[in-house]
């Protein structure tokens, strides 16, 4: 959803707030930053379900299992998994 400045959510109110309560979220921009959403009051369903109506989400496609093996590491080279974590101690210190 493009979001929607002060002027034109105070100018068109009832429109915003009908589209909130259908599930939708409405972002809100102050001088072209945002500042807030406009969500629904009550919940609507899970977590996923309210993403997936804002469309921040999309379902998956497929089964895990259709997905292909993953590639062998070349030789002489470390795991990405690895290199990752050692940076990530090497940044706690």
């Amino acid at each position: 959803m493009e979001p929607v400045g002060i002027r034109e959510l105070r100018q068109h109110a009832s429109r915003y707030v009908a589209m909130a309560k259908a599930g939708q979220r409405v972002p809100v921009t102050e001088r072209g930053k945002l500042v807030a959403y406009l969500v629904p009051a009550e919940d609507t369903g899970t977590l996923l379900e309210s993403l997936a109506a804002s469309g921040d989400y999309a379902p998956p496609a497929g089964a895990i299992d259709d997905l292909l093996p993953p590639s062998s590491i070349p030789q002489g080279r470390r795991p990405l998994s690895e290199v990752v974590t050692e940076l990530r101690d090497a940044e706690r210190w």
